[in-house]
């Protein structure tokens, strides 16, 4: 088994949060909220973003070297969705995680 270090064991709760937040936010707040929170670009943002995250999380248990190319796109896709959410409103929590989860990925894509 390889060895994981402290920062990618944080990566990995980061973007496993993350997942839990987006994919949460989205199917038992933005569902309810209906209007702005379901508009398809919004919403698939949300779907996408939580699924990067479990990938990159997924990438990194494994241990493959890929790692940085899914914390890259990891990254990238956390920031477009926080700017959504920021935009819709009213989703502070998932705007928070995804910000935290893209630094975090960040740093491992390094």
């Amino acid at each position: 088994m390889h060895q994981i270090s402290n920062e990618m064991q944080s990566c990995i709760d980061e973007c496993l949060r993350c997942y839990q937040t987006c994919l949460g936010m989205a199917s038992n707040h933005c569902l309810s909220a209906g209007g702005k929170h379901v508009e398809p670009t919004h919403f698939r943002l949300m779907m996408a973003c939580a699924e990067i995250c479990r990938t990159s999380a997924h990438f990194m248990l494994i241990g493959t070297p890929e790692h940085k190319h899914t914390c890259r796109a990891c990254a990238e896709v956390c920031e477009a969705c926080a700017r959504s959410c920021e935009q819709v409103g009213d989703m502070q929590e998932c705007v928070e995680q995804c910000r935290r989860c893209a630094e975090s990925c960040r740093k491992m894509a390094a």
